[in-house]
């Protein structure tokens, strides 16, 4: 198993003995091995004079440390894109060992499992939704720079997916609102040291969410042209078959809004009853039974009552797991390195509450 480290075990350097010591000798590419020549030419201290300015003195430390820097900015440079990583999946350790070096973050898992073509299909779009929404409301804090930028990097094409597809635009205006209103909270007591970074980057960051707010206020859907069939059309029992499919009350509401027989349809008591009955349980009924003037149960109601108090079972058409075997984190139509004789007994589905709390430290 090779080394993920870059201590002194790890590939890549090698180590000459000297009377001082073992020191490390860095492999160079021509172009910079040329500059470190004529580094090395100079002699043990090199004095630069500016206009009129007072001399520096600079050690051999020192220009070795310019040519460690001249490397980084050389390889940067010759960097096209941004780094990315093949495999969508990454190893959750949450401490330093002699093989791999520090612990996971929400930052580097933002990067391994690729959470900007993640929004993109259909099927992950809600989860990553959730998923930013929980960090907003308590994770926040514990972003690292790197983080901060990923999270709203991948924050703005969500808006600007939902601007150009028109897709639950109701979920991303509650995921800003309950990120603006908490960096309303920070920013007071930022001289607490509660957010990483200046306060006028997150001051930028809040009106750039209140510019998307206003964005999505405004945002008009387009009504599509199609002389085929129409969810009108469709038998009664099949739409009220498709209203039994829904899990989220506010869907149904919507839904009955685009006719009058959906309408009725959506104020079915028996519905609403299925829709208690699925996220809520029998004794938390009895707790917030709510009657209307003829003294049958207000289902309808109950159900925006109850949801208050308890949280509603989430669905999500895919989600990421966690190998048990192997402790590594992926979705899992990508897969992942399983060394398991059975991957699939090991496997575990996980929430987006539960990936939080994988990297809590």
């Amino acid at each position: 198993m090779p080394f993920l480290g870059q201590d002194w075990r790890s590939p890549g350097w090698r180590w000459v003995k000297t009377e001082d010591g073992w020191k490390r000798c860095e492999p160079f590419s021509p172009a910079l091995e040329d500059g470190n020549n004529q580094l090395n030419d100079i002699s043990h201290t090199v004095i630069l004079t500016g206009d009129g300015e007072d001399e520096e003195i600079y050690s051999t430390e020192d220009c070795e440390f310019a040519a460690k820097k001249r490397k980084k900015d050389h390889f940067r440079d010759n960097t096209d894109s941004q780094c990315f990583y093949r495999e969508k999946w990454i190893y959750v350790h949450k401490e330093s060992t002699k093989e791999r070096h520090g612990y996971c973050t929400l930052g580097e898992a933002f990067n391994r499992l690729d959470f900007s073509s993640a929004i993109q299909d259909i099927r992950r779009f809600n989860y990553v939704v959730k998923l930013l929404q929980l960090i907003a409301k308590s994770q926040l804090t514990s972003l690292s720079g790197v983080a901060q930028k990923n999270y709203f990097n991948i924050l703005d094409k969500i808006v600007q997916k939902v601007m150009e597809d028109q897709y639950n635009p109701r979920l991303i205006k509650d995921l800003l609102q309950d990120l603006s209103s908490t960096l309303c909270i920070l920013i007071r007591g930022v001289g607490k040291s509660e957010l990483v970074g200046n306060v006028n980057v997150w001051i930028c960051r809040l009106e750039t969410i209140l510019l998307w707010q206003q964005q999505l206020k405004n945002l008009q859907m387009n009504k599509q042209v199609n002389n085929g069939l129409t969810l009108s059309d469709l038998p009664l029992h099949m739409l009220n078959n498709i209203l039994y499919r829904f899990s989220d009350g506010w869907d149904i509401i919507t839904l009955g809004q685009v006719t009058p027989t959906l309408y009725m349809l959506s104020e079915d008591r028996q519905l609403w009853k299925k829709l208690c009955q699925y996220h809520f349980a029998e004794k938390q009924f009895c707790r917030h039974l709510i009657l209307s003037e003829e003294g049958h149960i207000d289902w309808k109601l109950m159900y925006f009552t109850l949801q208050k108090y308890y949280p509603i079972k989430e669905q999500y058409g895919d989600t990421l797991h966690f190998c048990r075997h192997c402790s590594i984190l992926f979705w899992k139509d990508t897969g992942h390195p399983c060394t398991a004789s059975d991957p699939n007994t090991c496997l575990m589905p996980v929430s987006p509450q539960h990936f939080i709390d994988l990297f809590k430290f």
